[in-house]
């Protein structure tokens, strides 16, 4: 272990949801929850205001409604969150050559390598300059953790949380650590710590004094050996600035089974062109198509078959996939979906399409073709999810609130105006169509907030509204919970 804290450890402050807040005046100082809507749904990320109810994240959705039933459900917006997170990330990378990415929302960071810090004076000053830097250019907060290695640093970024930075001196470690439970060391889950627990075993102090012996008695050699020079502050582990990918994979889990085989034929198709968009995004290539499918019994099933060479080629996988899933029954209903490849490679093998069935030029469907198919089975009405980016021909940018019964609820506003008004229209008005995110900080510009106070600048009759007001139906697909319409301040809801 290095004798200064020249370990960074970065964690965005409850990022999916914080990002929402940003982007969202009216939930600004509210309970927001992002994850599945639907009843299978789990919490990706909660507002620290939803964590008061003891919402947190990997919890069911139908638990955290029944905690914060006036919170926010909003389903999650990947693309916006990984533009924010290369955003943060390239201003890591500018500290250091040496940066490892744990997550859109988490790194690591070795100062010393960027010659940016070589005392805890020096650290704190580069790490405070980095949390003023990420809120000018994202305007979302991160905390920080400083330490000689990798796990104190991650220690003392969630002791600085949220929005904080928090130093551990050389010297202080294991005064640091003696109280804190077992289960804050990395490597000891619930199952482990139940294990210690039982052999009287609850904080790191008591982990150090048991000795080495007795945590390899316990655990096994590796385990207890590992957990016992982390006890003792003693972590090496280097941070390792490209971590190589192994596979690319995208899946769906089903609010209700899906029976009828063409379906599921259709949203393996669909899961196919969405990995292929991944594998292209990331540059890469691979030679093995995988398909996972969890049937209704919970039994998941896992097939693959492996090319003559690494292929991006959309039909290539497509086919690929639906050979696998040929060998698959699926009579009694599928919960979850997902195609994945393997084998990954930066180079495509140009003659690989002769693996393919020949497919005429005529009939490779445009981008967005199979998801236009899968809507025509669907029921006509159009889909609104909740959180979704719109914009109407009158009022503007807006997000969708909540949806049902054919109709659309929306709040005008965007991260530079104030809490916007709220407007309720049929889901087929055709003012009405979805757009891409808003950047949460605009530049140039003066600090503060520009911009209208209200994002319905016109002013005039409202457009062709239905009468009462939206978000009344079940969250499936697109809408909110009863209890989320009309619950936010600071507009009325238009009526005929």
């Amino acid at each position: 272990m290095r004798n200064a804290p020249t370990i960074l450890h970065l964690d965005m402050d409850a990022f999916y949801a914080s990002v929402e807040q940003a982007s969202k005046p009216s939930l600004r100082g509210k309970a927001v929850v992002v994850g599945g809507l639907g009843p299978r749904g789990v919490v990706a990320t909660a507002s620290y205001e939803a964590r008061v109810f003891g919402v947190h994240s990997a919890m069911p959705m139908a638990q955290a409604r029944r905690l914060a039933p006036n919170a926010a459900y909003l389903l999650p917006r990947f693309t916006l969150y990984r533009t924010i997170s290369d955003q943060v990330m390239a201003l890591l990378r500018e500290l250091s050559p040496l940066v490892e990415p744990l997550s859109l929302d988490e790194a690591f960071v070795d100062l010393e390598a960027g010659a940016m810090a070589w005392d805890g004076e020096s650290a704190r000053r580069t790490g405070e300059k980095l949390r003023a830097d990420i809120r000018a250019v994202t305007g979302l907060t991160g905390s920080v953790g400083l330490a000689a290695s990798k796990m104190l640093a991650k220690i003392a970024s969630e002791q600085a949380k949220p929005d904080g930075l928090r130093l551990i001196e050389p010297g202080t470690e294991r005064a640091l650590l003696a109280p804190l439970p077992v289960r804050t060391l990395p490597g000891v889950g619930p199952a482990t710590g139940d294990h210690l627990r039982r052999a009287g075993i609850t904080t790191v102090e008591e982990l150090a004094e048991a000795g080495e012996d007795e945590l390899v008695r316990l655990l096994g050699k590796a385990h207890g050996q590992a957990l016992y020079a982390m006890a003792l502050a003693r972590d090496e582990r280097p941070v390792v600035a490209e971590r190589e990918a192994k596979s690319v994979s995208v899946e769906d889990t089903y609010d209700v089974d899906i029976h009828d085989r063409l379906r599921v034929g259709l949203e393996v198709r669909r899961l196919a062109d969405r990995c292929v968009g991944r594998l292209r995004e990331a540059g890469l290539s691979g030679r093995t198509i995988v398909l996972k499918v969890r049937r209704y019994d919970f039994s998941t099933l896992t097939r693959s078959e492996t090319l003559r060479g690494p292929t991006d080629d959309p039909v290539v996988i497509r086919e690929a996939a639906a050979r696998l899933l040929d060998s698959v029954d699926t009579t009694g209903g599928v919960r979850l979906l997902g195609v994945g490849v393997s084998g990954l490679a930066d180079y495509t093998q140009e003659d690989l399409f002769a693996q393919a069935s020949p497919v005429p030029v005529a009939e490779e469907p445009e981008k967005g073709a199979v998801e236009a198919v899968v809507e025509r089975a669907e029921p006509v009405e159009r889909e609104w999810r909740a959180g979704q980016d719109v914009r109407h021909t009158e009022y503007g940018h807006g997000w969708v609130q909540g949806s049902g019964l054919g109709r659309v609820t929306v709040r005008f506003e965007t991260p530079q105006s104030a809490p916007g008004r709220v407007r309720t229209f049929f889901v087929d008005d055709p003012a009405l169509a979805g757009a891409e995110p808003l950047p949460l900080v605009t530049e140039p510009g003066p600090p503060g907030r520009p911009g209208p106070p209200s994002s319905d600048p016109h002013g005039g009759a409202p457009a062709r509204t239905p009468e009462g007001t939206a978000g009344q139906g079940s969250s499936d697909p697109a809408s909110l919970p009863k209890s989320r319409s009309g619950t936010l301040g600071g507009g009325a809801t238009s009526r005929p």
